[in-house]
């Protein structure tokens, strides 16, 4: 193509079309100012992605900055691809959880495919190795005529990208609610282990230094997909169907050794993935984090699609692909690296004094702009919010008439979506591949896989109770990170720090931005209480269909860490005869909160109340007192207390250990107290003759503990005989995916 039937497919650069490309009027007539002139098509190309919602976090970064980052474990905070957190002998943890929600609910097998190829890439960018992948998924009501298919895709997506990789996929959680009917989330987290000496950043640096390109070619695929993600879904949104990635994990995996090999020389300044909005997001921020400018010329860039141009190049989203500065003559062994691993590598421009970005082809110049005022003029909007309302609490009155056998009602809670098995979808994951998993999905309430070559481990949980969010956005926030901290306590593991993906609706919407802001809010709240710092993070606003919005579902993803991988306990009650111990308080009593609980929902069938309330005192006294005890070698089993309440968490630790439970310590309690979901809670399994010892221990620690029953039988049983037999509860939660994605649609 030429640079003149370029410029004929090009349209005159008008408020409209910036309109088209997501800006405001006040937002391209900020653009006119800075630039003194009218851009050029490509050039408001890049403008739009660089200030859309997804790039530039204008509706969010004024209350991010909120949140604790800092602490003496962590090396690299927010700001970068990952975060980077210090797991001792000159080794470290560099995790994040990014969104691919839009994309995925578009084309489900290739939105979820790619989200775990970015999300890896995060990582490996940064010098670690990935050796773990989690993932959180919200789907519609099943009932909904899209939800198996989208089940069906993304689950597929996930296992086809993660499976080839080589990448172990060791757990997650998955929701359903008709919330989600239009607009489903699709979140993945990666984790990676590097040296603390061998961390690569992203700030270009070195006047004259060489722009390389590396992995796939780039074609058409995900051209504005930074702009689809910063809008809601309407009726057209199958239309947008172009903008979703194609990955190719085969490459990918190329990619990680090649990047790896190239890393154990020093020739890399500095690397970057390109992810949204591709090539325009890579040079930005590289020269913008080290001051420089930079020149391209993409006539040398690899493509796979004839007569593309530059504002296709700059704004597609293609994958595998990587951005480097390379140290000056070291082009020859980069290139030998990449070509033994049958990746493109091209010389595709230079770092300059300039302080622009410009970008040339055909011998003409496309782009001409200062990075650092269009990247420091990226708008920050303080946008009107609306706390939500307290909800009234929950009265007894809705016990009226409640009087189902408690073997009935476990067997209905045990078949609802929420709790039901999920078997079905991590046996589609390849959870071992590498061979250091310890616990996987349904095993332990953490994932626990060891760091290559070595004894201890890193523990890794994901989190949330997004209608918790809705009836109460602050305790939302506060109880996703005290449930990430016990998941992790509750295997053994030191909880580090925290990766967020912050999922909301229409930030313009005061509920919403309320909605927002109190989340933030309770998360910082908890992490400063915990110790437990945000050191990375992706927010994903405007989750919503024809103006109805998700539930508020500010996804945590916590790391720990543990000495030695088998100290680390799962659920499963492993003995017959162990005393089974409640730790924490309303164990045994007739108290415990029944709002917001899926036993109010699922079985009385409201949604209603506030949330529980979340001590984070007590929050970090149990669960410092719980890891203690596993550290000690004196816990055989442990679980905590979240959704379905006490008399749930002992039934699926039964389940999971095929050992049933003697409860003579529940004899007569209310539904409250076996149904509450409470927090700050565990229930662990003890041998016989440390139980006392465990007893003393919490008494001194001020920590409330109640002997519960012991462990024997194949049932749930107390003093007046079976509750339920296990095999009546297996069965139900066992089959209710299964059957739900066979059944004829």
């Amino acid at each position: 193509m030429s640079a003149e039937a370029t410029r004929a497919q090009e349209r005159p650069v008008t408020l409209e079309l910036a309109r088209e490309f997501g800006l405001s009027e006040a937002e391209y007539n900020n653009a006119l100012e800075i630039l003194g002139r009218v851009p050029t098509f490509t050039e408001m190309g890049i403008i739009s992605v660089m200030w859309s919602e997804h790039c530039s976090y204008k509706s969010s970064k004024l209350w991010l900055k909120t949140l604790p980052t800092t602490g003496p474990q962590v090396i690299c905070g927010p700001g970068e691809n990952a975060g980077v957190v210090d797991i001792g002998d000159g080794d470290t943890v560099i995790f994040k959880m990014e969104s691919h929600n839009h994309p995925s609910y578009i084309e489900p097998y290739q939105g979820a495919a790619t989200g775990v190829g970015g999300i890896l890439r995060d990582v490996f960018t940064m010098g670690a190795r990935p050796i773990a992948n989690m993932n959180a998924l919200r789907f519609g009501d099943p009932s909904h005529p899209k939800t198996r298919h989208l089940v069906a895709g993304v689950v597929s997506g996930i296992g086809g990208y993660g499976n080839c990789v080589g990448v172990p996929t060791v757990g997650g959680e998955t929701n359903f609610h008709p919330a989600y009917n239009g607009n489903i989330l699709v979140n993945a987290m990666t984790v990676g282990v590097a040296k603390a000496d061998r961390i690569f950043y992203s700030a270009a640096a070195g006047i004259g230094n060489p722009v390389v390109y590396v992995g796939s070619k780039t074609g058409r695929d995900g051209i504005h997909g930074a702009t689809m993600a910063s809008a809601e879904f309407t009726e057209d949104s199958e239309e947008k169907r172009p903008t979703v990635q194609v990955g190719d994990p085969f490459t990918e995996k190329l990619l990680i050794e090649a990047c790896l090999e190239l890393m154990e020389t020093d020739a890399i300044v500095a690397i970057q993935d390109m992810g949204a909005a591709g090539l325009t997001s890579s040079s930005v921020e590289m020269a913008g984090k080290g001051g420089l400018g930079i020149e391209l010329a993409l006539d040398s860039l690899p493509m796979r699609e004839e007569a593309m141009t530059p504002y296709e190049i700059m704004l597609s989203e293609s994958q595998e692909r990587m951005l480097i500065i390379l140290k000056p003559g070291r082009e020859e062994v980069a290139k030998a690296i990449f070509d033994k691993w049958e990746l493109d590598f091209a010389v595709i421009g230079h770092l300059t004094d300039t302080g622009n970005l410009v970008i040339k082809m055909y011998g003409e110049t496309w782009c001409d702009m200062p990075i650092a005022p269009v990247s420091n003029a990226a708008p920050e909007y303080d946008r009107p919010w609306e706390p939500t309302p307290a909800a009234a609490e929950v009265p007894d009155s809705v016990f009226d008439g409640y009087d189902a056998p408690l073997g009935d009602t476990l067997a209905k809670l045990f078949a609802c979506p929420d709790l039901a098995s999920k078997r079905w979808i991590w046996e589609q994951y390849d959870s071992l591949v590498g061979g250091d998993t310890r616990f996987m999905s349904g095993q332990a309430d953490a994932a626990v896989v060891r760091v290559p070559g070595q004894t201890k481990a890193v523990a890794i949980t994901t989190d949330c109770t997004p209608r918790y969010c809705l009836a109460d956005p602050v305790e939302g926030g506060k109880q996703a990170v005290a449930e990430a901290w016990r998941n992790l306590s509750a295997v053994g593991a030191l909880p580090l720090a925290i990766t967020d993906n912050m999922n909301f609706g229409n930030p313009e919407k005061p509920r919403i931005m309320g909605q927002f802001v109190g989340a933030v809010q309770g998360i910082g709240a908890a992490c400063k209480a915990l110790d437990f710092p945000v050191v990375s993070g992706n927010v994903s606003l405007y989750n919503e269909t024809n103006g109805e919005a998700i539930l508020p579902t500010p996804a945590i993803g916590g790391v720990g860490t543990l000495p030695d991988a088998m100290i680390a306990v799962g659920i499963a009650f492993q003995n017959e005869g162990d005393v089974i111990l409640g730790v924490g308080a309303a164990t045994n009593a007739q108290g415990g909160h029944i709002g917001q609980s899926l036993f109010l929902r699922e079985i009385l069938g409201r949604e209603e109340g506030p949330p529980p309330p979340v001590d984070l005192a007590v929050e970090r006294r149990n669960g410092d007192f719980v890891r203690g005890l596993i550290r000690e070698g004196l816990v055989v089993s442990s679980h905590d207390v979240a959704d379905g309440g006490l008399i749930v968490t002992i039934a699926e630790m039964a389940l999971a250990g095929g050992i049933g439970a003697h409860l003579t310590g529940l004899d007569g309690a209310h539904p409250r107290a076996l149904f509450g979901e409470d927090q700050g809670r565990y229930v662990l399994a003890v041998r016989p003759d440390v139980a006392a010892k465990v007893q003393e221990k919490a008494k001194a620690a001020g920590v409330p503990v109640a002997v519960l029953g012991e462990t024997r039988g194949a049932s749930l049983s107390d003093r007046n005989g079976d509750i339920v037999p296990l095999t009546r509860l297996k069965t139900v939660n066992e089959s209710w995916l299964p059957d739900y994605m066979s059944a004829e649609l």
